[in-house]
């Protein structure tokens, strides 16, 4: 009795010298769980979405600013958020489905390693930054962006950004590459499910309708996921996630560019073959970080001779 209490309670530990996406993995199969710590994030996601949507547009009749745009600071915080609060919403649905403590969904170390982050960051933003240049190369339609809305814009853009495509690589590349990754008992074949399922739903959130833009979920989503197995955490995938985000969202400020009607359109037609700049990143990224854990990917560590995580030396 007091051992289940405890299990209940997120006692349970990881389990040793398994891969990332296998830490959920057990003697049953658990499909039927699976699918249900899916429908709660995505269901969590989508209340935290109308919650606070709702609420920022109340603020914008308040104060008029939905008279003259379309896209609002507010509206924006209020997407960042709801994404960012994946972060903490997966963990709970981790530990209180499988007993596995939130914490292992930073990486195989249950840490988040902040070292192998920095190193991603000063690699990784000058690529982006040049890749959004040549994106951006062709200029979009503007919007009626006052002084005060591109700082404001900015400010959010800046503080909860980040925070937001954290949210979805521990939601996506997180929970639900290791929720899917358990389905099978073959460890090779989970990767493929995981992966899949993982890229699937992360494209489908997306509600696209253009094929450049779905090839460029597809791909980011493959590639992060992949990154994910062979480093053995979330690290570098929100790197990649976060400077692409940011900076695009930065630099769509700065250009005064219409945002809700033109940025984040994702109608038919909506995408151009300007996708492919960044999905080169993704590929190249990928191979390099394949390259650089060639002694494979990491694990969690044995009780009794703790395992190094595999890092990009």
């Amino acid at each position: 009795m007091i051992t289940d209490m405890k299990r209940r309670r997120g006692a349970a530990t990881v389990p040793p010298g398994v891969e990332y996406h296998r830490v959920l993995a057990g003697e049953e199969r658990r499909i039927g769980r699976g699918i249900l710590a899916i429908v709660l994030l995505l269901g969590g996601l989508a209340a935290f979405y109308a919650v606070l949507l709702v609420g920022a547009a109340a603020l914008d009749a308040a104060i008029g600013t939905e008279d003259r745009l379309s896209y609002t600071p507010l509206v924006h915080a209020a997407g960042m958020v709801a994404v960012a609060l994946l972060l903490p919403w997966s963990m709970f649905i981790q530990r209180r489905l499988y007993g596995v403590p939130g914490a292992s969904l930073h990486s195989v170390l249950s840490r988040f390693r902040f070292d192998l982050f920095g190193r991603a960051l000063l690699l990784i933003v000058p690529v982006w930054v040049a890749a959004l240049v040549v994106e951006h190369l062709t200029p979009l339609p503007t919007a009626v962006w006052t002084h005060a809305d591109v700082l404001w814009i900015m400010v959010v853009t800046l503080l909860l950004t980040p925070l937001q495509a954290a949210g979805e690589e521990y939601g996506l590349r997180g929970l639900v590459f290791r929720v899917a990754g358990g389905w099978a008992r073959d460890p090779r074949v989970g990767l493929v499910i995981g992966v899949l399922v993982s890229s699937v739903v992360f494209a489908a959130i997306h509600f696209s309708s253009d094929g450049w833009q779905n090839l460029w979920y597809l791909v980011f989503a493959i590639g992060t996921a992949l990154i994910t197995w062979r480093t053995g955490g979330v690290e570098i995938a929100v790197v990649l996630h976060a400077g692409y985000n940011t900076l695009a969202f930065v630099l769509a400020a700065a250009l005064r560019a219409d945002v809700g009607n033109v940025v984040l359109d994702r109608s038919a037609g909506a995408g151009t073959a300007a996708e492919l700049v960044p999905i080169a990143v993704i590929v190249i990224t990928t191979v390099v970080v394949w390259i650089r854990t060639r002694r494979g990917p990491a694990r969690t560590p044995q009780p009794t001779a703790p395992v190094a995580a595999e890092s990009l030396r």
